[in-house]
């Protein structure tokens, strides 16, 4: 089998020695393809793709006969999965590959905003003027938590938030949106980007959510209408907000969608980063050479399309 690793993996040693006991492996690690044209003069000839994002997301409409795996969970940047399956290209993912580190940001970000440490961390200014304290802050321990989506990253932020002392619910496919929402204090955005999934956190949702209420995303712009979401911000119907901006490019500060929120003085925002752990990477590339090892003993695993 010819494989061929379009970009750098972050490999560990162990996992080089793995991967090149199964094909004639070739490997780009100095740098991305910098479009469609560039990928596909690197994928040439090959049997099983080791695939990144970058020249892939551009690149997929002229595949054909060949195995894809990627080392993340998301692959929403391919439009149309059903080209894939004409040009007969199998693709498979990594799930679960990232789920404790965004669980960890998730985490974080609850408790950045109900504790509001914006106001504490590094303050100069002293409160005990005129015999003044630190104004209370809700805290998370007792508060209503709602999860939107129960997958591996759902799941874990439900039972780290279950530790601390939050009442965890789900809304899953088929539960009622609004009532799921309506008494969260907190309420975590995690659902996967599909058909089912678009635009269905409008002007309604944003405006049926408690009074002061938080929100905490890790998906897509497809998901949610940012507009109300900046509306019910200014508002005061939600207290504060906290974007991973899923789906741009890792590290992207010019990307539209975290531009948007950039400024915003109840929103933080972070550059698709949340799941940015040295685990992350090294589940990740292991979940891909078993993609890899399963292809070729004919029991391709985590299949796409």
């Amino acid at each position: 089998m010819k494989i061929v690793v379009t970009n750098n993996q972050d490999f560990t040693d162990a996992q080089v020695a793995r991967l090149n006991s199964l094909g004639e492996v070739t490997y780009f690690n100095d740098s991305m393809p910098k479009d469609a044209e560039e990928y596909l003069q690197r994928i040439e000839g090959a049997d099983i793709i080791c695939s990144g994002a970058a020249g892939f997301k551009d690149a997929y409409p002229k595949l054909k006969d060949v195995y894809v795996t990627v080392a993340f969970v998301s692959v929403a940047f391919i439009k149309d999965l059903d080209i894939l399956k004409q040009n007969n290209v199998v693709l498979s993912n990594a799930p679960g590959a990232n789920k404790y580190a965004v669980s960890e940001w998730v985490i974080g970000m609850m408790i950045y905003l109900t504790r509001d440490f914006a106001q504490f961390i590094n303050r100069t200014e002293t409160y005990r003027k005129n015999g003044g304290l630190p104004p209370l802050t809700p805290g998370l321990a007792t508060k209503k938590l709602t999860i939107l989506g129960k997958g591996n990253i759902g799941s874990r932020v439900g039972e780290v938030a279950t530790a601390l002392g939050m009442k965890v619910s789900y809304f899953t496919r088929g539960d009622d949106l609004l009532e799921s929402v309506k008494d969260a204090d907190v309420v975590v955005d995690t659902l996967s980007s599909n058909p089912t999934t678009a635009n269905l956190l409008g002007k309604d949702f944003f405006e049926t959510m408690k009074a002061g209420s938080y929100f905490v995303s890790v998906t897509r712009s497809e998901n949610l209408d940012q507009d109300a979401l900046i509306a019910a911000l200014d508002s005061g119907k939600i207290a504060g907000a906290a974007m991973d901006c899923a789906g741009i490019l890792v590290g992207d500060t010019e990307n539209p969608y975290y531009k948007k929120f950039l400024n915003h003085p109840k929103v933080v925002v972070t550059p698709h980063v949340s799941y940015n752990t040295y685990l992350s990477m090294e589940t990740g590339a292991d979940i891909m050479i078993d993609n890899v090892e399963a292809y070729i003993n004919g029991k391709p695993q985590n299949i796409v399309v």
